[in-house]
């Protein structure tokens, strides 16, 4: 078994990861660290592990991490990750960083985005952006990989068939919906329930965190062409799941069957995206709980318009699955060890 560790496994997205890793079967969970609840049981904060997990919060120690981990999951928030991950890879640990702290590959732009100067930026070159769909091969032999954003990954997905054949002949917009739980579990009144229930609401307009990871990414996969995008996202009263809508100008004229095609082509060895039939379009509560992105395209106005749709689960595509994807990768196992479920319905 791999010895495996979670750093800052108090939030949502380290409790998501304890989830799968109860059930994967290869990693054996040895470390959970949460300086705020040192001692407490994982299980009295989360009832669902009761009788599952015997193991307590541990504060961050590197001496404990060199000692019982042999790969390392690091959920800490942006701008804490990068003081302790140069350390664990000194210790020669496999790091998926779940944080955004390695997923610019500029200090400038991080600092612009994130507030504050990068502490290690030596590693942003070395780190490999970990969308599987794109970067398998580098995944496989890299020792920290930069786990992407929530939004970006529905996004990316979404949008990469049309940008690799450069069929993108303009502008795209970005409409994106989330649950609440892409928060965090600390509350504020935006996620508060008289707040957000009943409710929602667009937020970051123009400016969110997560904009330049998608252009950058998009750029890439067009062969250094800038990316045009507005990028919006709302807030949902729902607890999990991100569905974005994007509307894409595509020039000369093209059919939704084409369309279909391309996508088709595009996924048709891929584990974990699912591209929807002519009509179906896709649900954030099907994807809830499962590591699949679900993808549908259509075209409007008269052919020139691609309106592609994605779904995927926030906590799991959208962070810890995929996070686990990665380190399946990363450490020669099946890709898909542990995250065989499919979606919680209803």
């Amino acid at each position: 078994m791999i010895r495996t560790g979670i750093l800052g496994a108090s939030g949502y997205t380290g409790s998501e990861l304890i989830r799968i890793i109860l059930d994967h079967p290869e990693f054996e969970l040895t470390y959970v660290s949460a300086n705020k609840y040192v001692g407490e049981k994982v299980s009295n904060l989360y009832l669902s592990f009761a009788g599952l997990v015997n193991l307590e919060y541990e504060k961050l120690d590197a001496s404990r991490i060199d000692l019982l981990c042999d790969i390392v999951f690091v959920c800490l928030p942006h701008g804490e990750s990068m003081k302790h991950i140069p350390d664990i890879l000194d210790m020669g640990k496999k790091v998926v960083d779940l944080s955004a702290d390695f997923r610019l590959k500029e200090a400038e732009s991080y600092r612009k985005w994130y507030g504050v100067d990068h502490a290690c930026p030596a590693f942003l070159d070395e780190a490999v952006y970990g969308l599987p769909e794109i970067n398998r091969e580098k995944i496989t032999k890299a020792r920290l990989v930069a786990n992407p954003g929530c939004y970006p990954t529905a996004a990316i997905l979404g949008l990469m068939p049309l940008v690799v054949k450069n069929l993108v002949s303009g502008r795209i917009v970005i409409d994106a919906k989330s649950g609440v739980s892409g928060a965090g579990r600390k509350t504020t009144l935006a996620t508060h329930f008289p707040q957000a229930a009943e409710n929602m609401s667009p937020y970051s307009v123009g400016k969110h965190r997560h904009t330049p990871e998608i252009e950058n990414v998009l750029s890439e996969l067009s062969n250094g062409k800038s990316a045009d995008i507005v990028f919006v996202p709302h807030l949902t009263p729902m607890n999990r799941g991100i569905l974005c809508t994007m509307y894409v100008p595509v020039g000369d004229m093209r059919t939704s069957g084409e369309l279909f095609e391309i996508y088709r082509d595009a996924y048709a060895n891929e584990p974990f995206v699912e591209i929807l039939p002519a009509g179906v379009y896709p649900e954030t509560k099907a994807v809830q709980g499962s590591n699949m992105c679900h993808i549908s395209a259509e075209m409007i106005e008269g052919g020139k318009i691609a309106v592609i749709m994605s779904a995927i689960d926030n906590l799991v595509k959208g962070a810890s699955g995929q996070a686990v994807q990665n380190m399946n990768l990363m450490c020669g196992i099946p890709e898909n060890a542990g995250l065989g479920r499919s979606g919680l319905f209803p």
